[in-house]
């Protein structure tokens, strides 16, 4: 199923990139405080998993997968059971 329900609505495309950016924001800053405070496994945790926003050749290259939980959901229970 790759029916993804891609939106161009600019309103809920600005808000996503404004959520985005806070979320690099963030991870840089927090990164950033673990060098500073030695805790190198914390710091390296999160580049683990942000490498590719925290990568300035890569960041806006990096695609953002994003979900409505409710249509999720919905999605979900509308779906047939099946066994097995």
């Amino acid at each position: 199923m790759s029916n993804y329900n891609i939106t161009d609505d600019s309103a809920t495309v600005d808000r996503l990139s404004e959520q985005r950016d806070d979320i690099y924001d963030w991870c840089v800053e927090r990164f950033r405080y673990h060098m500073a405070n030695d805790n190198i496994n914390e710091a390296l945790a999160l580049a683990d998993e942000f490498f590719e926003w925290m990568d300035p050749d890569n960041m806006e290259n990096e695609e953002t997968a994003f979900y409505n939980e409710d249509d999720l959901l919905n999605l979900f229970f509308s779906l047939p059971e099946t066994n097995g």
